[in-house]
């Protein structure tokens, strides 16, 4: 899928872009907001932007801020587990 965006040239030049990196930029920011909300995973994250490996992905994700969100509910859960599989050691 292609998509065209329009910046006005006197904003364009003002943020000093370029229209490969805005390209880019933009790509990046829709899977990072992806991520953030669920929507995708991080190989779909690395697939969209063509990451050579999942490192890569993961340290753009971090860069970006884009962690799935971790409730306490869901660390209990994953208490319960670690409990649950030391009490059958």
């Amino acid at each position: 899928m292609q998509i065209i965006i329009e910046l006005p040239d006197d904003i364009a030049n003002q943020l000093q872009v370029q229209p490969t990196n805005i390209s880019r930029r933009v790509l990046e920011l829709i899977a990072a907001d992806n991520y953030r909300q669920g929507r995708i995973g991080a190989a779909e994250v690395h697939r969209m932007l063509n990451l050579s490996s999942r490192w890569e992905t993961y340290e753009f994700l971090k860069r970006e801020q884009a962690y799935l969100p971790y409730t306490e509910e869901d660390l209990e859960e994953d208490v319960q587990a670690i409990r649950n599989l030391r009490a059958t050691e």
